[in-house]
């Protein structure tokens, strides 16, 4: 909202896009433990990986998990090039690097003078024809954090570079007329084509890994730690997008294939990401606090979801907003820290506890999105649509996207940037959002994300109240 929203931890992180640019980092995020995505590495057993292709590296558990991945993302464009792009998949001429950034007497990659330029970072560097990665302070802390299936998405997305050179997408070409191919809409590529990989991995067509996707919600999380910072414009040289954006691109490659991302353009493309509009948002970083919050958006809410419903010739029953001192008890069914009741037509939301924890700690439309999911179960009872089971769960988070979307296309700019990034955080985070009357919620982040995005960007006719 225009008074508020950032994210709390601003991580960025360049996974480089047409040139060899990379930036330092550290990676945000708590230890996590997914299970391995790789059948087999050891090239000693059947099935195994021999990681040798690989240059300069010490056949560790790292270079042999990114070298499963490789192997695979490679067989996957020999199969899908011909296809997408009428002519055969070209390997890559300079290769792969290995960097130990630890030690200052390993041997660099092409493209860069020291080892230490790569420290944190992946890359793909076009004029070399290369990806080099970190396999000291990147890969690793990847890992332990996201869990492997992050390794995988980030050596993805940068093959996804080298897929737009084979393509013909050059730097020249970039130059030439940046408008056409910002920064922006080349990572967003980048990200769909990771997000087709992805999906044929989770459709068993891989050699080495294996990932339900049940289990891509670390994954994401580690793709939004690489957003930009809060207030970067989309039109800047850098930009690679918001959480909305990044995951957005992901998803519609995950849900689309190659041939989608390959005719992505910014004739089709809608990106989110947006800077500062006055000093005053900027120095709040975009957030409001706790009880702005709830005086800024209950309007907007109210007049949003009593159009919805009276336009839809039921009457709007307008919720009255209570503040409990912890979980709410309005209703015996357990809808998180804001629980819709709909016996008394009431919305109680925790303001002393939990609630503003999740707004102090991801921002204040964290706190919005959980409000409008609850004034869309308002709007469910009102329309007499059923607020239980699958259906239910979907459209309520739809819904709230919805609303969001609603607010992205006032004239005068309303969400702050960051708020965006915030939806999507708390959405991956907690099923609170998707919880239908009973309390009982989808239980993927992914998909939580998918219904959300589906609402903002088909509005409410996505939502199935039709």
């Amino acid at each position: 909202m225009r008074t508020r929203l950032a994210r709390v931890t601003v991580v960025p992180l360049l996974l480089a896009a047409l040139g060899a640019t990379a930036c330092t980092t550290s990676i945000a995020g708590t230890a996590t433990s997914t299970g391995s995505v790789i059948t087999q590495t050891d090239p000693d057993e059947p099935g195994g990986v021999d990681p040798s292709f690989v240059k300069n590296t010490d056949e560790g558990p790292i270079d042999r998990l990114a070298a499963a991945v490789l192997t695979d993302v490679r067989a996957y464009w020999t199969e899908t090039f011909p296809d997408t792009f009428g002519g055969d998949w070209e390997e890559l001429r300079g290769g792969y690097y290995s960097v130990d950034t630890s030690s200052d007497d390993a041997p660099a990659p092409p493209c860069v003078d020291e080892p230490t330029e790569v420290e944190g970072n992946a890359f793909y560097c076009p004029p070399a024809d290369v990806m080099a990665w970190d396999r000291a302070a990147l890969l690793p802390v990847l890992k332990e954090r996201f869990g492997e299936a992050a390794v995988m998405l980030v050596l993805a997305h940068e093959m996804g570079h080298a897929v737009q050179r084979r393509a013909g997408l050059t730097i020249e070409k970039q130059q030439a007329d940046p408008t056409k191919y910002p920064t922006i809409l080349i990572e967003a590529q980048a990200d769909c084509y990771a997000g087709a990989f992805v999906r044929w991995v989770v459709d068993d067509n891989a050699t080495y890994l294996n990932v339900g996707d049940d289990r891509l919600d670390p994954a994401l999380e580690a793709l939004i730690t690489f957003r930009d910072p809060v207030g970067t414009e989309q039109t800047d040289e850098g930009a690679h997008g918001d959480a909305f954006d990044r995951v957005s691109a992901f998803q519609d490659g995950f849900d689309s294939g190659a041939k989608m991302c390959s005719e992505m353009s910014v004739d089709n493309r809608t990106f989110t990401q947006s800077g500062f509009i006055n000093a005053a948002d900027a120095e709040r970083g975009g957030n409001l606090s706790f009880d702005e919050m709830f005086e800024s958006i209950t309007p907007n809410l109210n007049d949003y979801f009593g159009t919805l419903v009276t336009g839809r010739g039921k009457q709007w029953k307008q919720p009255k907003l209570t503040a409990t001192e912890d979980q709410p008890a309005c209703t015996d069914a357990d809808q998180g820290p804001v629980a819709f009741c709909p016996e008394a037509t009431q919305i109680d939301y925790d303001s002393a506890d939990e609630l503003p924890r999740i707004h102090t700690k991801i921002g204040d439309y964290a706190t919005g999105t959980l409000l409008a999911s609850r004034y869309a179960l308002a709007a469910l009872v009102d329309l007499q649509k059923p607020t239980e089971g699958t259906d239910s769960q979907h459209n309520t988070v739809c819904l709230a996207g919805s609303f969001t979307g609603s607010l992205l296309s006032l004239e005068e700019q309303y969400l702050s940037p960051g708020d965006m990034d915030e939806a999507i955080q708390v959405l991956l985070a907690y099923d609170y959002a998707a919880r239908d009357i009973a309390g009982k919620g989808i239980e993927t982040g992914f998909e939580r994300v998918r219904a959300f995005r589906e609402g903002v960007l088909e509005g409410d006719k996505a939502c199935g109240l039709d």
